[in-house]
């Protein structure tokens, strides 16, 4: 099976390190990995041109891919990285089993609290407001809903640890633990059909 391995690790300056640890894992519990960062990006005139040919080089391998493995540590905020929400959910609109994980226990609540200091108001209407009167999700999620609704429908899960701030995108226990739940679940079914 072909794991598409979702996440931000592209960003960080040791990306080749991170992603050919995630891939040798992958490959470890049996899973063809397909990694965004292994792309060859053609020559374009302009920036725009080439963040264009990203993706659609990246929804080229998504397309190719029997599952998903998303990073939904937070990143640059309090919620995951808009690129490997994007990914998820094309692979869930596929129909294509998901698994995701964080590095971060608190959940989405709990981070959008700290990011309005913790002046959360319960509202008349009865819903948690921060003080520019906006509702936040209370639903004890890893993340947005529509992040945990989309893993969950497709039988997968989330896996979340707490890891120091410093490793919050170089700690992959909680990416192995993922590839251990769906190597049980899915290598299985695959093995018995």
């Amino acid at each position: 099976m072909r794991a598409y391995l979702a996440g931000p690790e592209v960003f960080l300056p040791n990306a080749r390190e991170i992603l050919d640890r995630k891939i040798a894992l992958a490959r470890h519990y049996g899973f063809t990995p397909v990694s965004p960062g292994d792309l060859a990006v053609p020559e374009t005139e302009t920036r725009g041109q080439r963040g264009l040919a990203i993706s659609a080089i990246n929804e080229k391998l998504m397309t190719s891919a029997d599952l998903i493995i998303a990073n939904l540590t937070p990143f640059r905020g309090v919620a995951a990285d808009v690129g490997t929400a994007f990914e998820l959910g094309f692979m869930c609109a596929r129909g294509c089993p998901a698994f995701a994980f964080s590095n971060c226990t608190d959940n989405h609540f709990e981070r959008v609290s700290k990011l309005y200091g913790g002046e959360i108001r319960l509202g008349a209407d009865g819903r948690h407001r921060g003080p520019d009167g906006l509702s936040l999700e209370d639903f004890d999620m890893t993340d947005n809903l529509m992040l945990d609704g989309g893993v969950t429908a497709r039988g997968g899960v989330i896996v979340t640890r707490q890891v120091p701030q410093d490793q919050l995108f170089l700690d992959l226990a909680a990416f192995e633990e993922c590839l251990t739940l769906a190597a049980k679940k899915l290598l299985k079914q695959a093995a018995s059909a």
